[in-house]
């Protein structure tokens, strides 16, 4: 009677020393149609019912761990051929292979927004973003600009969808979300990408960049208003630099009022880059409208505010001395290297 044990033993061993192409030889000559087991189980008749019992059941274990024998060799060896493959292809990390590739640098326009919010946030200014996509409503009816109002002209709008949805003119509907989302206090700066149907030249381009500045409580006046943004123009542009402001028109503010600086080239004196005036216009700014604190049912009578709006791209063109907007857009190396 054969030893299915020494059978199983032997056949271990040999798969335990193969290569990828032996398995399949030792496959066919244990398991096979005429592999040593299978002729074994089907010798099986010739046996009392006992002896079935004994050697079939041997005979099975025999064959089921053959079998997984084979699977576990095969999975090792291609383990180990992929192991040396990566390990002849492997890229050689050092200084000298990336030495042709500089390394990459943010955005003069994404430093300039990151700075300007770093400024703010050490004033305890709050960071929010709001979707470049809004209605009617938060870009221009819940900032007091109703239908048909003149102040939407000066703001050439790129309308979707049947002039309901629109791509946002400015940052100022930012401040609206987070006022229907929260009770007062509130001080947030909202920084984002904006939209207007602008040709573009040395100054304008239709799409660009703002920083909305929001501040609503209880007793808040024109004067925090003037203390923030000099503070922020002081860490920003310079300790040495004059501040003034100048009576203006927005819709959502009243009083509204321009910002400028002294000019930082010529210090007052007077240059090209301030046109001989001495100023730079800046940013916009004001009191929030109590029509618009009564659009997010915010108590106009008990809580006031302040606002404020900051070009990005002017902001950066002046500080690097920049005189043409587009610059920023063209993915020149040349220019954005410098930064």
């Amino acid at each position: 009677m054969v030893n299915i044990e020494q059978i199983a033993s032997e056949a271990l061993a040999k798969i335990d020393g193969a290569d990828i192409s032996a398995l399949e030889v030792l496959r066919l000559e244990y398991l096979g149609k005429s592999g040593v087991l299978t002729q074994i189980l089907k010798s099986l008749s010739q046996y009392s019912t006992e002896e079935k019992k004994v050697f079939g059941s041997m005979a099975n274990k025999a064959k089921s761990d053959i079998e997984k024998a084979i699977e576990n060799k095969k999975e090792n060896l291609k383990k180990a051929a992929l192991d040396e493959k990566m390990l002849k292809e492997k890229l050689d990390p050092s200084p000298a292979f990336y030495f042709p590739f500089s390394k990459g640098s943010l955005h003069p326009i994404l430093q300039t927004i990151d700075g300007i919010c770093c400024v703010f946030k050490s004033l305890g200014f709050s960071v929010a973003e709001g979707p470049e996509i809004e209605t009617d409503w938060y870009n221009f009816e819940a900032l007091n600009i109703p239908k048909d109002h003149p102040a939407r002209d000066a703001q050439d709008t790129f309308y979707l969808e049947g002039m309901n949805n629109l791509l946002r003119t400015h940052t100022s509907p930012g401040q609206i979300h987070v006022m229907e989302k929260q009770v007062p206090p509130v001080k947030v700066i909202v920084p984002g990408r904006v939209y207007r149907n602008e040709a573009s030249d040395a100054s304008h381009s239709s799409t660009f960049h703002q920083i909305e500045g929001l501040a609503v409580g209880e007793n808040i006046t024109f004067a925090d208003l003037k203390n923030v943004l000099a503070q922020f123009v002081h860490k920003f542009f310079g300790n040495d630099l004059d501040i003034r402001f100048r009576p203006s028109y927005f819709q959502f503010t009243e009083p509204s009022a321009e910002v400028d600086i002294q000019c930082f080239f010529c210090k007052g004196k007077g240059c090209r880059v301030c046109k001989n005036s001495g100023w730079i216009e800046t940013l916009g700014c004001g009191m929030v409208h109590p029509n618009v604190l009564k659009a997010v049912n915010y108590d106009a009578e008990k809580y006031s505010g302040y606002a404020f709006g900051i070009g990005v791209e002017r902001v950066a063109m002046l500080k690097y001395g920049i005189d043409d907007i587009r610059l920023f857009y063209e993915n020149d190396l040349r220019f954005l290297k410098q930064f």
